[in-house]
């Protein structure tokens, strides 16, 4: 699991969008994402073929992938 990105999300809510620190931090984590999502736009769904490659990559049954696959 990656750690929250606290250095690019308060870069942001600063930075791009010039809220006052305590703006920022009385934001919810969803009010967050949905501002970033508004001047980002959101991305495209994943595509069946890039579905299966993360399928594959880290099933749900518990094994580990080697990380010899690609990326």
């Amino acid at each position: 699991m990656n750690p929250f990105p606290w250095k690019e999300a308060i870069g942001f809510g600063l930075g791009v969008l010039r809220l006052a620190p305590e703006q920022f931090w009385r934001m919810t984590p969803r009010e967050l994402a949905y501002a970033i999502e508004a001047v980002r736009g959101r991305s495209a769904p994943l595509d069946r073929a890039a579905f299966a490659d993360l399928m594959t990559r880290y099933p749900d049954d518990g094994r580990q992938h080697s990380g010899n696959e690609r990326r």
